[in-house]
């Protein structure tokens, strides 16, 4: 239900300081509503040029005037969206091309796109052509609501440490597996219960700084 962010002013936002090392996210909701997405849409496109800007359209895509979504895809450094959203955006496709379409005509800074296909994991494809759908984790889910967002986190968390996209989907992806196993929205884990769910899960854990470190398994 609408609330205090739909109803937006550059002057309410002006109080909010970017610094140099910040990530800036928006989702498609405050874009949605009337009364805050032309204030929000300048104020994106004000963002200082070396601030990552990453967004999530949401399912209420289709809310969000096709001038004011190109706007902010415009400004975008990551875009991350389900299949859904990406075909609102781009037309209709397969993942591949759809990421294709995403990058080539619609966020022409991004340095990627993400689009997100649930328990199946993501699509990854980066500015300078490298692709790779990046497999989810099988797990016993309990409410999958929020997932979205624990996957957005995890990658933006990922990558401002210095990860490298690919590896910092998988991180994204381990993030989801973990919050759908649990009850609520607000379910997304520490990087300590991800780092714990990758060393179960075998292959490279993720240093502090975006190094790999090898998991060491006790022998018998």
């Amino acid at each position: 239900w609408p609330g205090a962010e739909s109803v937006l002013s550059l002057d309410m936002l002006a109080p909010v300081v970017v610094a140099a090392d910040d990530w800036v996210f928006t989702s498609g909701y405050t874009l949605s509503y009337p009364g805050s997405r032309d204030a929000l849409a300048d104020w994106i496109e004000a963002l200082p040029a070396g601030i990552p800007f990453v967004f999530d359209p949401t399912p209420v895509i289709a809310d969000i005037p096709g001038s004011t979504l190109a706007r902010v895809l415009a400004r975008t450094t990551w875009l991350s969206c389900n299949m859904g959203e990406a075909a609102e955006i781009a037309g209709q496709g397969d993942v591949k091309a759809l990421a294709a379409r995403l990058l080539a005509g619609h966020c022409p800074k991004a340095d990627g796109v993400v689009i997100r296909s649930a328990a199946k994991g993501c699509h990854v494809r980066l500015a300078d052509g490298s692709v790779q759908t990046i497999p989810g984790f099988e797990v016993d889910a309990l409410d999958t609501n929020g997932a979205g967002d624990a996957h957005i986190g995890a990658f933006v968390s990922a990558l401002a440490r210095g990860v490298q996209p690919f590896e910092a989907a998988r991180y994204a992806n381990a993030a989801a597996a973990i919050s759908v196993t649990r009850h609520g929205g607000s379910s997304a884990p520490t990087d300590y219960e991800i780092q714990t769910f990758l060393s179960h899960a075998g292959g490279p854990q993720m240093g502090l700084h975006g190094r790999k470190q090898e998991v060491k398994r006790p022998t018998a």
